[in-house]
């Protein structure tokens, strides 16, 4: 098993905690905690998440959750920064592996990496980055998928010499946010269309970034 990083994740000058572990049992019960609010979300969504609901699937005491959280948004916004932290550091691999050789490739490959986290990841289908949560104000400068295209716009860069500007941040996000789309119906019901809808994510996102740059 991965182990999740929970502390890391959470977004730069956001206090969603109202305690941080500093000891691997904290840390270790903190993340039991998001572990149980991921499976439930991914059982009911994260609409009908409530505090007592994480404790009784954690077995812990309510008293354990308010430890750490101090309502159902911190615990949502808590796991988005899992999510998200998690995908960065694993999801994008593929985008950066020696046998991709274009940035088609590249492309073509984190969709790949939402698609896994998609059918993979308790919970990660509802919440996602948690973009879809209307929490104001936002804790960060940009969306989760956001700052997926700017770690994505840094490979393409790097790797195939396209101009790491705010053009490319702003059309690799534009990119992402289409793919996402299809990735949410790819996902939604489980369909033996999941993979046709994968696909077109794949597609669709390679041709919108191809009317800017050539393949």
């Amino acid at each position: 098993m991965v182990a999740h990083h929970v502390v890391d994740a959470l977004p730069a000058g956001a206090t969603l905690l109202r305690n941080e572990p500093v000891q691997a049992r904290s840390t270790a019960r903190l993340t039991a905690l998001l572990d149980a609010a991921a499976s439930v979300i991914g059982e009911i969504g994260y609409e009908r998440l409530t505090t007592a609901m994480v404790a009784e699937k954690a077995g812990a005491s309510i008293g354990t959750v308010y430890r750490y959280f101090p309502d159902r948004i911190a615990v949502l916004q808590s796991l988005s920064a899992r999510n998200l932290n998690d995908f960065t550091s694993r999801g994008l691999s593929g985008a950066s592996d020696s046998g991709v050789t274009s940035w088609v490739g590249a492309v073509e490959a984190a969709v790949d990496g939402i698609a896994g986290f998609f059918r993979d990841e308790p919970g990660f289908k509802s919440l996602r980055f948690g973009d879809v949560l209307d929490v104001r104000p936002r804790t960060q400068g940009t969306t989760g998928n956001g700052t997926v295209a700017q770690q994505l716009a840094t490979i393409l860069s790097e790797r195939f010499s396209l101009t790491n500007d705010a053009d490319l941040q702003f059309r690799v996000e534009v990119a992402l946010e289409l793919a996402d789309a299809l990735l949410a119906r790819a996902f939604a019901l489980g369909t033996d269309v999941e993979q046709k809808f994968v696909a077109e994510a794949r597609k669709v996102a390679v041709d919108y970034l191809a009317g800017y740059y050539a393949r």
